[in-house]
């Protein structure tokens, strides 16, 4: 991968510096170490293959070459970004989702952060923050995105049925373009975390509202009810079968609609 090439696609971007790399262990663990040395704002790591990718709640998330984009971007948060760092992730995934949608395709977000392509995941986001003496000392971004067939794992390995960008779009995309779209959609979007029209535009992508969902929690405890939306802080609201609405934080907690 041209690192050069990257740059100057990415050029009109406040987007600083680039590392790129054929081959990595985890974008988002060279990302981290690159925040620790001093990476300005805005700066990303790009691979064309992961071997050691990980998703939300510790899942493995693998990029083969060419098939995908893997990528992570460094964030230095200011005070006013810290009320809102657990809105990050699913800005990542706004931003993906929005992308995708200006391509013609109907993405949604499965609350939090997941974006589907015909209910099927499309694209993981794991926002990981790095502290130092208790002082916060930045936020990796990382993303992964299917584009070709070739980077949908098979469905026995997967818990939620997987697709790509191209299945969806039936011809060839180009991934360094899509990877523009997604970067430029999350630098607006930055400038509204929290804000009301971000809470809006996030739920007005969300999928299976209106609809029978479970959540479930890792050990094991679940309770469904009707996806209602989200509330001003990004919480879940799930009505209850007794007519109750329960508000379910982003933690260690998967979704998953009825029946799937």
């Amino acid at each position: 991968m041209q690192t050069d090439q990257l740059r100057q696609i990415l050029a009109d971007l406040p987007v600083p510096a680039v590392r790129a790399f054929d081959t990595i262990g985890s974008t988002n663990d060279e990302a981290l170490a690159w925040a620790e040395a001093g990476a300005e704002d805005g700066s990303l790591v790009v691979a064309d293959q992961q071997t050691m990718g990980r998703g939300r709640l510790g899942r493995s998330w693998v990029t083969n070459p060419g098939a995908a984009l893997a990528f992570s971007l460094i964030l230095r948060p200011p005070v006013a970004e810290q009320e809102n760092l657990g809105l990050f992730s699913p800005l990542a995934g706004l931003a993906v989702c929005l992308a995708l949608q200006a391509l013609n395709l109907p993405a949604e977000i499965k609350w939090p952060n997941d974006v589907l392509l015909a209910r099927r995941k499309t694209c993981g986001i794991l926002a990981e923050s790095a502290w130092q003496a208790g002082q916060l000392h930045g936020v990796v971004v990382g993303i992964g995105i299917n584009v070709t067939p070739a980077s949908v794992p098979p469905s026995d390995q997967v818990q939620f049925p997987a697709t790509c960008v191209e299945a969806q779009l039936d011809k060839p995309l180009d991934r360094w373009e899509l990877l523009h779209a997604v970067l430029e959609s999350f630098f607006e979007w930055r400038n509204r975390l929290g804000s009301v029209e971000f809470i809006q535009a996030w739920e007005e992508s969300l999928a299976f509202i209106g609809e029978p969902v479970t959540l479930k929690n890792s050990g094991g405890q679940s309770f469904s009810g009707i996806l209602q939306g989200i509330n001003a802080q990004g919480n879940l609201r799930l009505r209850l079968a007794d007519g109750m609405e329960k508000l379910v934080s982003v933690g260690d907690v998967h979704l998953r609609p009825d029946g799937g």
